[in-house]
């Protein structure tokens, strides 16, 4: 019987550590799983950097081109332009964070667009006399910030390959925007707090948000890992509260009828071509 209970007791022994073991052992096979899912999920992330240049078409049913025909017969021997183009440079980081979904934050600046009349002109705005001026002119300039996303339809890149064919994608994009509109120092302003004529004009100014819709295409261009990418987006772009404001904090604006019916409001909403060139980089 002690035999028997000693072989009992060995046995019993023996099965533990076998448990033991294997307990060890499957533990450690869980965190080797965790740790290759999270190295894996890891090398998923894909990241890029990128400038861009933006080719803006502005819809023609805008206030600043009703503005331009009205102050045309304002000006002798001289017309205003309408506003057609806008070209602007960027850049842009991005991150693919899930499948085909991708992040992206960058900022633009539209370089300075609209005109300037070479040579000396009479002006004889509605409530003032006439002067003459010199090398009149109007100059917009544009500059935001955005955030999107871009969903890869097509060939989407990995952190394996990254990209090695045409890739197509769907974008969107929210950002916003400010303005600066210079106006010859004589043109005849509004004063919203009077409705008397102020003095010498200062930049106009203003805000807004931007909303952007569009498809695009991204295709390697095998040199250094460089991606070319090509966008053709909507831009809705409106803005509605362009003014300054004098020593007494009045609101100045502009306005082709000389009230506040006529206030010019900035709208630059339209089609856009985008190019950028970048590069991936895993994260």
């Amino acid at each position: 019987m002690r035999l028997k209970g000693i072989i009992a007791l060995a046995v019993a022994l023996l099965f533990m550590s076998s448990l033991a073991v294997q307990a060890q052992e499957t533990e450690q096979d869980i965190v080797n799983k965790y740790l290759q899912k999270m190295e894996k999920e890891h090398a998923k992330k894909l990241g890029w950097a990128s400038f861009t240049f933006s080719f803006n078409r502005i819809n023609r049913n805008n206030d600043y081109n009703s503005f331009a025909t009205h102050v045309s017969s304002d000006l002798s021997g001289t017309d205003m332009t309408w506003l057609d183009n806008a070209k602007g440079l960027g850049a842009e980081f991005g991150v693919i964070f899930k499948n085909r979904f991708a992040w992206s934050l960058g900022g633009e600046y539209w370089l300075k667009f609209g005109q300037t009349m070479s040579g000396t002109y009479t002006y004889q705005p509605s409530l003032s006399t006439a002067v003459q001026v010199v090398d009149p002119s109007s100059e917009i300039t544009v500059f935001g910030v955005y955030t999107g996303f871009q969903y890869y339809l097509l060939n989407p890149p990995d952190n394996e390959r990254q990209l090695t064919s045409l890739a197509l994608k769907a974008v969107t994009t929210v950002g916003y925007y400010g303005v600066s509109w210079d106006l010859w120092q004589q043109f005849e302003n509004l004063n919203l707090s009077t409705s008397l004529p102020e003095g010498e004009n200062m930049t106009f100014k203003g805000s807004a948000p931007g909303i952007t819709i569009g498809l695009g295409a991204d295709y390697p261009l095998n040199f250094h890992g460089m991606v070319f990418g090509a966008e053709v987006q909507y831009m809705y772009l409106n803005f509605k509260n362009v003014a300054w404001y004098n020593d007494q904090d009045q609101e100045i604006v502009a306005s082709y009828t000389g009230d506040a019916d006529g206030r010019v409001d900035l709208g630059l909403s339209g089609f856009r071509a985008k190019v950028e060139l970048k590069r991936f980089f895993s994260l």
